[in-house]
């Protein structure tokens, strides 16, 4: 007897991104359900998610775990696959994904999976941006949202395994709004890091410089040429500023 693949429910939470939502809906429209929270978006992005699925929730923005996780408790299947509303599942993923979970997945409880980027034009496979592999697949019992905000993460009780299918990443438009993105982000990361203790003042030069170095030599990130080089300088600002603001915190409270 044939055995049925299990079922997989697809969450996203998102925020004002009538530009990507569609064609992020529309790579996981084969999943058995789809749960979208949305932070009350103010665009088209409701109205778009209402052709794809009736399970749409409407809250506030708590941070990014609480609403991941969240989304996780919507979930009402066997299987979980998260997105974010920028990503894409690609073709060779989804396929991947159904000869995988063909047979049920015996002994196994998360997929982690590559991630490829696309920005300035170009699928990004260097400059430490690939294969970048995160735990998007998961068995729902099994899951929990961990980590320290905005780099959360899912944490799988039980053993994982690599699939090798990409999940493609539409990431910032343009170099504006990678440069507000990293303001934002470093806004959430300055006060999570001050948290965790006090912040050495030699983190302000030696991580954004180790960074650059990283992204630019190690990760061949200079073969990009100065999208590459690009890349790198912003990898090394954003640690610079997480730091900067840290310090900033940290003195304003003191005084």
């Amino acid at each position: 007897m044939e055995r049925t693949r299990p079922q997989i429910s697809a969450i996203v939470v998102c925020l004002n991104e009538e530009d990507n939502i569609r064609a992020c809906l529309e790579s996981v429209s084969w999943c058995d359900e789809v749960v979208v929270v949305d932070a009350r978006s103010t665009d088209r992005t409701r109205e778009i998610v209402r052709e794809f699925t009736d399970r749409i929730f409407v809250r506030d923005w708590p941070g990014y775990r609480e609403q991941k996780q969240f989304a996780l408790d919507q979930a009402r299947l066997e299987w979980v696959l998260n997105l974010d509303a920028d990503e894409r599942v690609s073709p060779e993923l989804h396929a991947e994904i159904q000869r995988e979970l063909a047979d049920g997945a015996p002994g196994v409880d998360g997929f982690y999976v590559p991630r490829l980027v696309h920005y300035l034009g170009r699928w990004w496979y260097r400059g430490g941006w690939y294969p970048d592999y995160r735990l998007r697949l998961f068995r729902r019992r099994k899951a929990t949202w961990g980590g320290v905000n905005p780099h959360e993460k899912v944490l799988v009780r039980g053993r994982t395994r690599r699939l090798s299918g990409s999940l493609l990443h539409f990431t910032y438009a343009d170099v504006s709004q990678h440069l507000l993105t990293v303001n934002r982000l470093t806004d959430i990361s300055a006060v999570e890091t001050l948290k965790r203790g006090a912040v050495k003042r030699r983190r302000l030069l030696v991580g954004p410089a180790w960074r650059f170095f990283r992204s630019l030599v190690i990760d061949r990130g200079v073969l990009e040429g100065w999208p590459g080089l690009f890349v790198a300088a912003t990898a090394g600002f954003y640690v610079f500023l997480k730091y900067a603001k840290a310090l900033e915190l940290s003195e304003t409270r003191s005084a």
